[in-house]
């Protein structure tokens, strides 16, 4: 089952990105994982949320990139 959702995407959308202190908290908790440290459940649920709040910012950004060039 497919479902497709239309949604006006702002041209300012492009610009979204995770912010600063975001990205780098993120950028944390992956280098710990990397270097072979153990990331609490919570961490391991916080790394997962920003990866994919990350993920949806990028792919709103290509999307209102592709429409608004």
């Amino acid at each position: 089952m497919n479902l497709t959702i239309d949604v006006d995407l702002p041209a300012e959308l492009s610009r979204f990105k995770l912010p600063q202190a975001v990205d780098a908290r993120l950028q944390t908790l992956l280098d710990r994982q990397d270097s072979g440290q153990l990331l609490t459940e919570s961490e391991r649920a916080e790394a997962e949320g920003l990866v994919n709040l990350a993920e949806l910012l990028s792919l709103l950004r290509l999307r209102a990139e592709r429409i608004c060039p």
